[in-house]
């Protein structure tokens, strides 16, 4: 039997995003996923379902890494240029917490976490009066990266032990 998706009601949209915040909240982000694509297939503009998708996608990066780009073009596609900068900000970090969880070496995860800060400091220069989001992010990075690495330098590719990595040639 082959199963086809159905449509919500353009007047459902409201309540649904509600549901889609709450599955996010309760920690069941496919779920949260699944509503903001009905909502985005009844109203492909909506911006708080775009926001909610792409935060859906990132709490998701620990199972799959192949969500990061597609959550980088969700928040792409949000009209306000801080809140473009701000969630695409987030999608980086997240990315590299993620990965960071993982244990992988600190010069993997550092331009993740660059990218993360380019993001912020733009949408520190874009954001409204008294909202301080995009340096409490901004810290948050600093801050993980001196627990990583022992200091907010990033460096973009491992020390090379040029001493260690001679091999003489041999005729």
């Amino acid at each position: 039997m082959d199963y086809a998706l159905k449509q919500i009601l353009p007047s459902g949209v409201e309540a649904a995003l509600q549901k889609a915040d709450k599955y996010r909240e309760l920690n069941q982000p496919a779920e949260a996923e699944s509503i903001c694509r009905d909502v985005l297939a009844v109203d492909p503009e909506n911006q708080l379902a775009l926001r909610v998708l792409g935060l859906a996608l990132t709490d998701q990066f620990e199972a799959s890494g192949a969500r990061v780009l597609e959550a980088q073009k969700i928040f792409g596609r949000l009209r306000d240029p801080y809140e473009r900068a701000f969630y695409s900000g987030l999608g980086w970090e997240r990315r590299a917490k993620a990965q960071l969880r993982t244990g992988l070496p600190s010069y993997t995860l550092q331009p993740l976490f660059a990218e993360a800060l380019s993001c912020y400091a733009e949408a520190e220069t874009l954001r409204p009066p008294g909202n301080d989001d995009a340096i409490l992010r901004w810290n948050s990075c600093v801050r993980a990266l001196q627990a990583v690495t022992g200091s907010a330098k990033i460096e973009t590719q491992a020390p090379i032990d040029w001493e260690g990595d001679f091999v003489p040639i041999r005729r």
